[in-house]
């Protein structure tokens, strides 16, 4: 599996989470628990935009990682 690969996977799976932790949010009446679904939404997608970055940056070095 390749870097490029692994770090799509990663990417796919933060995003799920990341709406995941928004839906609950959004559903609980809980107003402690929903701020804290929306905190580790928050901090999940910066974690994604980091992860995207570090794509962006392995397919610029590395033109074989590229997503076909």
């Amino acid at each position: 599996m390749t870097v490029g690969t692994q770090l799509q996977q990663a990417i796919a799976g933060i995003q799920s989470t990341s709406a995941m932790m928004k839906t609950f949010a959004l559903e609980t009446q809980d107003e402690t628990a929903k701020q804290e679904f929306q905190q580790i939404g928050y901090n999940l997608d910066n974690a994604l935009q980091t992860l995207k970055n570090r794509q962006n940056y392995v397919n610029q070095q590395e033109p074989q990682f590229r997503q076909q």
